[in-house]
């Protein structure tokens, strides 16, 4: 591993890409427009406006929408299915639990593969592994041909009851490169060993659908870094919030759906951890979508069973990889205010994007958006956007909202204020959907904001939301490529083996958890990982006998004994009692073995702040803001920077930063910590 700990990330989001580097303690922060038509130009703007030259840079972290955007845009790569004989309607049978059952529109989701393209070949292994129909190679080598002649290079293999035996899958592969060696090739039992046919398969066809992409994006960013001298390790941000080299993630981009957002989550994590509190709700609002997740103990939510696209209306499409949990809405500073039908305002998902943006930017949006509306009450200042670099255009901003206005006979200000009610009640839902919704008291968490837009929103949330305090952290506007810099590399093992989980089930779970160590190691040997820098954590999927919903419950390390077994089903009866509010004497029974191997990165060292100067010398003027039902008030505008870490500020008051503004309602204090985190009371 790079001996040299200088690390930089850059993530793209909607509107921005942010990018963060810590060298010798010091923070390097720049934003620079997101480039749709080619991310790569936007990582390299934010990178060359940094003093920090790429040369000097040990280790890239990057967070990207390539993947996500071309699954939401649908222009990923023509792709082709081989199953198993009988399993090639799979993608449109789905699953039966429709999440609105009185939906008489309901439409199943479209498959990403049409049937056109799936192929059948015999072959059978049940569900012990055991092979019950060999292969047929002749039939293979037909469908591949077939699949050539159709001009389709990418190809996603899911055999039946592959997580238990891949012999198959493996034969299959071979088979590709002798007829179509050019084609790009998944098997789902490299993605997943865990058994659900469909989910196994949507996840190795999304995999093949956005791969060529990846591949190419990630190869282009590499060399026109190398073009510019840098010769450090490249990683990718990963969605079960730890990293990955390039070269792993080009061969399961399907891994980085998440790519950007999780980086805020575990950077969350770790500022709760700082400030002593590891109980924290994540909130990120950016230009396009805000994010907002849950971390107890420190530790982030991992969901193995994630789902794309899902509502309360639409089912989504299945990914068997681990996702941190987020709840993320189509609320940013971008998003579009519009009247439906019923004559209601309603704000987003729609968003004005990088490209024209919000009015107020200048470059020939007309609609009325977030940003706009934070503008005319006075909450942003139109010369200090991007530390001066934009000038917002106010009268532009009022035109976009005069038409909303009218229509509803209220002055624009009026119009303004019920944008910002509508989306922050958007919000406020999304977080009590992490929160309240699970059980969880807010009272027990504090709320760390990040995000372009988020600390406008934060104090306003965190008080409907009751959580102890409102932290924004330092850096909020980059946080989410703050937090890539303190990742680790992280890979996730999964088996399923059901059986009861008792005495005599001891060795053969204990076997398995030697099998996926040893599958570890090996994973990270081709990396120049050495045995020594791995820590491993173990889990079991646990449930009582006629359930179908598990708890995952920690192992502890050492060999599997009997006591172990023990020790592991009481920590399932808390968990269970805790998650469910009750206990049972049923016997429990495994569905899953759960291994995560991290390789711990070096974490770069942020120097703490020290500044006694008066609180005055801080303050840059004070201006009229309107906090809608609190009223109109006069308020000291500070610039952040230049805040002592000695004196609280009282509310009203708006802290300024280039990236990001901080707003301090009237009844709302502020304390400033030792690292720099604005803490809201």
């Amino acid at each position: 591993m790079a001996g040299n700990t200088t690390r930089a990330a850059v993530d793209i989001g909607g509107t921005f890409t942010d990018f963060v580097a810590v060298d010798d303690g010091s923070m390097s922060l720049e934003k620079a427009s997101t480039t749709p038509s080619n991310f790569a130009d936007g990582v390299l703007d934010a990178l060359e406006k940094s003093d920090l030259g790429p040369s000097a840079i040990g280790q890239f972290v990057h967070g990207t929408t390539v993947v996500i955007n071309a699954i939401t845009e649908r222009n990923g790569e023509d792709t082709a299915l081989l199953t198993t004989e009988g399993f090639q309607d799979v993608l449109d049978i789905t699953r039966s639990n429709r999440p609105d059952m009185f939906n008489f529109q309901y439409q199943k989701p479209e498959p990403f593969v049409p049937r056109r393209h799936r192929w059948e070949v015999p072959e059978r292994i049940d569900q012990a592994g055991d092979t019950v129909s060999p292969l047929d190679e002749s039939a293979v080598r037909d469908a591949v041909r077939e699949i050539k002649a159709d001009g389709l290079d990418t190809i996603a293999v899911s055999l039946l009851h592959s997580y238990q035996n891949p012999t198959h899958e493996q034969q299959v592969r071979d088979l590709i490169a002798d007829v179509h060696p050019d084609a790009y090739v998944t098997l789902s039992h490299d993605l997943t060993k865990e058994y659900r046919e469909y989910e196994r398969t949507n996840t190795a066809v999304l995999n093949s659908y956005v791969r060529p992409i990846a591949d190419k994006y990630l190869d282009t960013l590499a060399g026109r870094l190398s073009k510019r001298s840098f010769d450090g390790n490249t990683y990718a941000m990963k969605s079960n919030a730890g990293t990955a080299s390039f070269d792993q993630a080009r061969r399961r981009p399907v891994e980085m759906v998440e790519s950007g957002p999780v980086g805020g989550v575990y950077g969350a994590a770790r500022v709760g951890e700082q400030i002593g509190e590891p109980d924290v709700v994540s909130f990120d609002m950016g230009g396009t979508t805000a994010k907002t997740s849950l971390v107890q103990d420190g530790n982030v939510t991992i969901d193995t069973d994630y789902w794309l696209e899902s509502s309360q209306r639409e089912e989504g499409y299945p990914l068997k990889i681990p996702v941190v949990d987020i709840v993320e809405i189509g609320a940013g500073g971008g998003s579009i205010a519009w009247v439906d039908q019923g004559g209601s305002i309603n704000v987003g998902p729609q968003s004005s994007g990088a490209d024209p943006g919000p009015a107020c930017y200048g470059r020939g949006g007309t609609e009325s958006t977030v940003t706009d509306a934070n503008l005319l009450t006075g909450r942003l200042n139109p010369d200090y956007f991007l530390g001066g670099e934009m000038t917002l255009d106010v009268d532009a901003a009022h035109n976009a909202l005069e038409p909303l206005a009218d229509e509803f006979g209220t002055s624009v200000r009026e119009a303004a204020h019920g944008i910002l009610q509508i989306v922050n009640s958007n919000m406020a839902n999304a977080l009590k959907q992490v929160s309240i919704r699970r059980g969880h008291d807010p009272r027990d968490f504090v709320m760390i904001a990040s995000g372009g837009a988020g600390p406008l929103h934060a104090a306003t949330l965190g008080r409907e939301l009751g959580v102890k305090k409102t932290v924004i952290p330092r850096a909020p506007g980059q946080f989410s490529a703050w937090g890539m810099l303190m990742t680790d590399l992280r890979k996730d093992f999964a088996r399923t083996n059901v059986r009861n989980f008792d005495r005599d089930a001891a060795a053969d779970i204990d076997a398995i958890f030697a099998e996926m160590e040893a599958e570890a190691y090996d994973a990270y040997a081709s990396e120049d990982v050495t045995r020594d820098e791995i820590e491993l954590e173990r889990t079991v999927d646990l449930r009582y006998a006629g359930q179908e919903h598990t708890v995952s419950t920690s192992v502890e390390t050492g060999d599997v004994d009997t006591a172990a077994i023990e020790a592991t089903i009481e920590r399932f009866h808390d968990r269970h009692e805790q998650t469910f509010n009750f206990r049972m004497d049923d016997p429990v029974e495994v569905v899953n073995l759960r291994l995560t191997a991290y390789a711990p990165m070096p974490k770069p060292d942020v120097d703490t702040l020290t500044n006694d100067a008066p609180l005055e010398a801080a303050i840059k003027r004070s201006r009229e803001v309107d906090f809608g039902s609190e009223g109109i008030h006069d308020a000291r505008v500070f610039e952040r920077d230049a805040l002592p870490t000695t004196e609280p500020i009282e509310g009203p008051a708006v802290i300024e930063e280039p990236a990001c503004t901080t707003l301090v309602h009237p009844d709302q204090t502020v304390d400033i910590d030792a690292f720099g985190n604005l803490h809201i009371s």
